[in-house]
C-alpha cells in the first residue's frame, strides 16, 4: 500500500510540473513576440516571406500553408507611415518574398518543394531597413504608437537589424 501511495504521489508531481512547464513556455513565447518594423525596395506586402541562408542561396525556413495566419487572419503586414510595415509573419535580414500571395499560399494543400520555392522568389534582398522594437506587448495601440516613433525619428533608438 505504501509503494502505491509513493508511486501515485510521484506520478502526480511529475504531471503537475509538466503542466506548469508547458504553460510557462506558452506564456513566454506569447509575451516575447517582437515588433519588427521594416521598409522594402518595392511593395511586397501581399507576398509570403521565406528565410534564406546567409549567402541567400538556399531556403532554410518556410511556412506551411496553415502557418500564414496571424490572430486568425492572413498574416499581411500592417501598413505604417513613410512606407514602413509592421511584420506579422517572421521577417528578418535573410527573408525573401515568394511570387505567391498569402491568399494563394493559404489555399495550397501543402507547401511546394524547396526547389519550387526557390524558383518562386521575387527578390532575394528586398529590405532597405529592419528594426526590432522589442516586445510587441509594450504597445497598447501598435499602429498609432509606432507611427509616432516613425514621425519623431524614434526608430533609431531601437535595434537596427538591417
Amino acid at each position: 500500500m505504501k509503494k502505491i501511495t509513493i508511486l501515485f504521489t510521484t506520478v502526480s508531481f511529475i504531471l503537475f510540473m509538466g503542466c506548469k512547464t508547458k504553460q510557462a513556455a506558452t506564456t513566454t513565447s506569447q509575451s516575447s513576440e517582437s515588433a519588427v518594423v521594416y521598409k522594402t525596395k518595392a511593395d511586397y506586402s501581399k507576398y509570403v516571406p521565406v528565410i534564406l541562408d546567409e549567402r541567400k542561396t538556399a531556403i532554410v525556413s518556410y511556412p506551411s500553408p496553415k502557418d500564414v495566419f496571424y490572430r486568425g487572419k492572413l498574416a499581411y503586414p500592417l501598413a505604417l507611415d513613410n512606407n514602413y510595415w509592421l511584420d506579422n509573419r517572421g521577417i528578418g535580414p535573410h527573408a525573401a518574398f515568394l511570387k505567391l500571395t498569402y491568399e494563394e499560399y493559404s489555399k495550397l494543400n501543402e507547401a511546394p518543394k524547396l526547389n519550387e520555392l526557390m524558383n518562386m522568389i521575387l527578390e532575394r534582398d528586398p529590405f532597405t531597413e529592419i528594426y526590432n522594437l522589442g516586445a510587441r506587448s509594450q504597445f497598447a495601440h501598435e499602429a498609432a504608437e509606432i507611427n509616432k516613433l516613425i514621425k519623431n525619428d524614434g526608430l533609431k533608438n531601437f535595434t537596427r537589424i538591417k
